[in-house]
């Protein structure tokens, strides 16, 4: 189980998605938010990698060796904590595990010893950048005309069937990050 504890930034600013899709009055804003964070999320699961840097929590089972971590790219790892079958928790110290990051930015933790207990939990950061002006270019272009696809088929526009145009996927194709298990 991955989940986000915080939402942090977002790539794109409601300004700047107003001004794409030349509305005005910041009465739309709460629906304008909405499409930036669906577009958001759509370039996310495209390109696997979370983009604004946010912390995450992964809950595995202890098996042996690494626990890969769920979301990537990973920037470090706050706590790593042992979970007991009877629900008792004790947090590993620093030195008794060890975190391996790949250079497609997946993460791996290894403890060293897990003793009694059946899961691990590990709190950890990821994302591409801490601001907006972090993410490339490309991708925010991306998100925008994402979010302009978005809006135009509400209600059922928006021509070509529903599918995004193939100028998103080849904005966001460069970060793209998929790989077997492992």
């Amino acid at each position: 189980m991955t989940m986000s504890l915080e939402p942090g930034e977002a790539p794109v600013t409601l300004d700047e998605a107003r001004g794409w899709l030349r509305l005005g009055a910041s009465i739309d804003d709460a629906v304008v938010a909405g499409l930036i964070r669906a577009a958001a999320n759509i370039c996310e699961s495209f390109v696997g990698q979370w983009l604004m840097i946010r912390s995450a929590e992964d809950a595995v089972p202890i098996r042996s060796g690494e626990i890969r971590l769920a979301v990537r790219p990973v920037i470090g790892v706050d706590d790593v904590t042992l979970l007991s079958g009877a629900g008792d928790e004790s947090v590993v110290a620093d030195g008794d595990w060890r975190l391996r990051i790949a250079s497609d930015g997946r993460g791996w933790v290894s403890i060293d010893e897990a003793g009694a207990s059946v899961q691990v939990r590990v709190r950890y950061r990821a994302g591409m950048a801490a601001d907006a002006n972090g993410i490339p270019e490309a991708i925010r272009h991306g998100i925008l005309r994402m979010m302009q696809h978005l809006h135009d088929a509400r209600d059922g526009g928006g021509g070509a069937g529903g599918t995004p145009p193939a100028m998103i996927a080849a904005l966001w194709q460069p970060w793209r990050r998929i790989g077997l298990a492992r």
